[in-house]
């Protein structure tokens, strides 16, 4: 997609209300490229149909027709005032209609994000100088060269294997090196490409588009905005490195749905196996400032709180963690790519970059392999004996549409851990972007309602255009005021574990549409977070206490405003699409396992019910949400569904 100069003089004027600089050191938007930053975003995103609805919208956005639609009486945007601008903006934030609002927290991110990626002219933004951020950190001139080899089809190509497994994140990985390791032949194809520590700037700018998924990056009704990682590794190159095991209470939750083996011997022996070989440890856990000030809540109020487990060998928790998501420059991170990969590979597992698999081809009730596509159009064919399909919760399901698949729970059930965040301004110095990815933790509202539904408390690493997010807009002056303060801001993270489901459909594209709205339930505990976060950051000592809600409510405790009314103002604003920022960094479901077919789309081997030799292995296999990050939960279902699989392969036909 390539804007003509009427849409981008539209994009730029959206950009420039958003970010209009400060009219001195501070430049707008627009003088920083920032509207070019923007088109990129737009252009990479997978979906002709997003395109080309951006596209119209920046057509008509200077019209008089948009001017009636926005309430600005008929008046073309390019008439209007700065101020006038600005207005119109907050009044589509704060407008009963559910469309309006969300079409402003698209422009709204896509603005703001832009803005704060944008390098200038000099690979130095001055917006980064202002804020105290010091931008990317470089590449190593001494990182050792990447240590996987794999192929990139050029051409036409045709693979023959004994098992193809789609996807390389924590499941893929996991079970490529299950399989390689039991003398089958593998293929794995990774629809991303391959990158490594001396790829690794620590930039948001080149992490985003390297590593990141670009779509869809909202679920359909604008509600709760969807983040994922697309390379070689997968989400296990870009995550925040926290490992926990899947909590009892969860297991014996999955187990009753009809998977026993969750509550057994067997899955403890997965778990125990994927802690051992990402070199989980606590011995990396020393608190960044952030975690510091959640620690010092929490124990304030005599909450629970404790050091996170990490798969880390080597971990600076200093500098170069907080730019950790954006790839571990270090190579302290023990993705799969690291291990698991590494494994599959030097047991003679073949890995294929770039290649977007579309269908799964099945003959007579059985998968005969899969095909694939690369970005240039070249086909890529895999016979194979068996299918793993490790995708993710988003496109696993879609795949299996694509190819055929008729079963009624194919993308029901889909779980997120839905979050928001909690933001407090202290005297000290923060800065966010730096310190362990994830340090501490609480557990102390994680069973609100008696069933294991509730949250947890978390903080993360804060590099600006991410940090955006999860941050409202009140007009340019009080957006950029909240920028000078990041390097004394920290936020807790409140993650829900949620009760209540969403769905994936397919389009007529085939490309994957997630519908999933917050329930009164979910939303009640997300609201309950809400107000302890508020509780934790008063009590570690923040001047300034500010939600992710977009009518912006805030207080300073002790001296304006108070704890009552602002999780009063809170809880009125409510966490409808539009309302408050939410985001979902764990996507699970969709496949989930379990004893009937009425209720589940895989069995407890893991295998699809209408073809017993496609399996999945992934965060799609989860029966309901985990309730805590979910790497290792991911790996150990890909290790147990992969050795059942390798079991039935190699056993005398």
């Amino acid at each position: 997609m390539q804007l003509d100069p009427r849409q981008q003089a539209a994009l730029t004027a959206i950009c420039d209300t958003f970010a209009p600089g400060d009219g001195a050191a501070i430049p707008s938007a627009g003088a920083i490229g920032a509207a070019s930053v923007a088109e990129s975003l737009v252009r990479d995103l997978p979906r002709a149909r997003d395109r080309k609805q951006l596209a119209t919208l920046l057509s008509l956005w200077d019209s008089r027709l948009t001017g009636l639609f926005l309430g600005a009486g008929g008046r073309r945007f390019s008439d209007l005032t700065p101020r006038a601008r600005e207005e119109l903006m907050l009044r589509m934030g704060d407008a009963s209609s559910e469309r309006k609002r969300v079409l402003f927290q698209a422009l709204r991110s896509l603005a703001t994000s832009a803005y704060l990626l944008a390098p200038g002219a000099s690979g130095t933004s001055p917006v980064w100088e202002a804020i105290g951020y010091p931008g990317p950190l470089g590449k190593r001139p001494d990182a050792p060269r990447p240590h996987l080899t794999p192929l990139s089809p050029a051409a036409d190509t045709t693979l023959d294997c004994d098992v193809v497994v789609v996807g390389s994140g924590a499941g893929g990985g996991t079970a490529a090196a299950v399989l390689a390791g039991a003398g089958l032949g593998v293929v794995v194809l990774e629809r991303g490409g391959y990158f490594d520590d001396a790829d690794f700037d620590g930039g948001e700018q080149s992490g985003l588009k390297n590593l990141y998924a670009s779509g869809p990056s909202a679920t359909a009704e604008g509600q709760i905005a969807l983040v994922a990682g697309s390379c070689l590794g997968g989400g296990t190159v870009v995550n925040w490195t926290t490992s926990f095991p899947t909590p009892d209470g969860i297991r014996a939750e999955w187990a009753a749905l009809g998977a026993p083996q969750f509550a057994q011997k067997e899955y403890t022996e997965a778990i125990e196996a994927v802690m051992g070989r990402l070199s989980v440890n606590n011995d990396h856990s020393t608190a960044s400032a952030r975690d510091a000030v959640l620690e010092r809540g929490l124990r304030a109020l005599g909450w629970h709180v404790d050091a996170m487990p990490r798969n880390v060998v080597g971990c600076d928790m200093g500098t170069d963690c907080g730019r950790c998501g954006y790839g571990c420059r270090l190579g302290a991170k023990q993705s799969v790519t690291k291990t698991w990969l590494a494994d599959a590979e030097a047991a003679g597992a073949r890995l294929v970059v770039n290649t977007t698999v579309r269908t799964v081809e099945l003959k007579q009730g059985r998968a005969v392999g899969v095909r694939g596509v690369t970005p240039a159009g070249h086909s890529v064919t895999v016979r194979a004996r068996a299918v793993v399909v490790a995708a993710g919760a988003v496109q696993t399901p879609a795949l299996l549409r694509r190819s055929g698949f008729t079963d009624q729970a194919i993308g029901r059930y889909l779980r997120l851990h839905p979050a928001t965040a909690v933001w407090g301004v202290f005297d000290e110095e923060i800065r966010p972007w730096e310190g362990g990815l994830q340090t501490r933790y609480s557990r102390e509202h994680s069973d609100l309602d008696g069933h294991g539904h509730g949250v947890i408390y978390e903080t993360g690493p804060g590099n600006p255009a991410a940090l955006q997010g999860f941050m409202n807009w009140r007009g340019a002056a009080a957006h950029l005021t909240a920028l000078k303060d990041l390097g004394h801001t920290a936020g807790v993270g409140v993650i829900t574990r949620d009760r209540d489901s969403g769905v994936v459909k397919v389009a007529r594209d085939g490309e994957p549409v997630p519908h999933y709205r917050l329930s009164d339930h979910d939303a009640a505990h997300l609201h309950a977070g809400v107000e302890g976060a508020a509780r934790i950051l008063a009590a570690a000592g923040a001047r300034r206490i500010s939600s992710a809600h977009q009518s912006g409510p805030s207080y300073e405790p002790g001296r304006s405003g108070s704890y009552e009314e602002f999780t009063a103002a809170c809880r009125n604003s409510g966490y409808q699409p539009g309302r408050c920022a939410i985001a979902a960094l764990h996507i699970m479901g969709t496949a989930r396992m379990g004893g009937s077919r009425r209720t589940s789309a895989t069995d407890p081997d893991g295998a699809t019910w209408e073809v017993p030799n496609v399996v999945v292995a992934d965060a799609s296999c989860f029966p309901t949400s985990s309730g805590v990050n979910p790497m290792i939960s991911i790996e150990a279902i890909a290790y147990m569904n992969a050795t059942r699989l390798a079991d039935r392969l190699r056993r005398p036909a």
